[in-house]
């Protein structure tokens, strides 16, 4: 699984590259030896660019940096939310990028390949260690009261948990189609026997208005941009259509299993999606984030 580090450094090595003239790096995590070995592999990768900063450091306090790298190595460590870069090595032979400040790369260039290497190796074991929250999602698409005869998309779908409520909401008469961008949840994803698509959630491959209802499951906070994803969303689906957001664990439980705390400003914080609805194309009905889940319901405007 080592051939991830290449990638990756090269990854990172363009970023600083875009930095800006002579720049210092701080590479930083809660884990010093992760830090270290990042540290030297990073330096050995710029040592080979003709733009290679001045200088790499482990411990910049004090000092104006112009690029910080986090190592995110464990569920429970803080995120460095200023970060410019955020690399997850809880596996430290499979690294993975999960943030950069769209300033250093766009995200056209490295989102797609680094996401479906943080899901395609979990996949195989993704119901084992999530399989208890088919009744939440159950739930969910009860309360979405989706219409018999519907034609519905499950974005992001992943492993299929939603697949089969979503067969029993719209029927024998409606369509149910599963959506991922990798290849190894889609596989897992067969069983259900749904019709299944390998796409970008960013650029369906569907007409406009061709869906009745989207389900999306922990979908938005994945992708770069939240407004351009709903954005793309309402353009799929039909006048007074339904989409439905929800995740089996609510906000502030899920940041808090990821050493996070809440911003006022987070895009599924109630202000925030009522506004990003307003502006895309939706109009928000009904949202619970009561704690033990995560569900919103909007509609598609005219």
């Amino acid at each position: 699984m080592a051939q991830r580090w290449p990638e990756v450094l090269s990854l990172l090595a363009g970023a600083a590259g875009r930095a800006g003239g002579p720049a210092r790096i701080v590479v930083d995590g809660p884990d010093p030896s992760v830090v270290a070995e990042t540290t030297a592999r990073l330096a050995s990768a710029l040592r080979t660019r003709p733009s290679a900063p001045d200088t790499i450091t482990i411990d910049g306090s004090g000092t104006p940096v112009e690029l910080t790298i986090w190592l995110r190595t464990s569920r429970t460590s803080p995120t460095a939310d200023s970060a410019d870069i955020v690399v997850d090595v809880h596996d430290r032979d499979w690294p993975v990028v999960r943030h950069v400040n769209p300033a250093l790369l766009d995200h056209a260039s490295w989102y797609l390949r680094e996401s479906r290497a943080f899901f395609g190796i979990r996949a195989a074991t993704w119901d084992a260690k999530f399989g208890d929250d088919a009744p939440a999602y159950a739930a969910a698409v009860r309360r979405a009261a989706i219409p018999p005869g519907s034609t519905v998309l499950d974005v992001g779908c992943g492993t299929g948990r939603a697949l089969l409520p979503l067969r029993e909401a719209v029927g024998p008469t409606g369509r149910v189609l599963g959506l991922d961008h990798t290849p190894q949840m889609l596989e897992v994803a067969r069983k259900h026997g749904e019709p299944l698509l390998m796409a970008d959630a960013r650029r369906l491959p569907f007409a406009a208005s061709t869906l009745d209802a989207v389900f999306a499951a922990g979908l938005i906070m994945h992708l770069p941009s939240a407004a351009d994803g709903l954005r793309e969303l309402a353009r799929a689906t039909a006048e007074a259509g339904r989409l439905i957001l929800f995740h089996p664990t609510g906000r502030a439980a899920l940041a808090a299993r990821h050493g996070r705390t809440l911003h006022p400003d987070d895009p599924l914080s109630r202000h925030r999606l009522e506004a990003l609805c307003a502006a895309t194309g939706w109009a928000l009905t009904d949202y619970d984030d009561g704690g033990a889940v995560f569900f919103a319901l909007a509609r598609r405007t005219g």
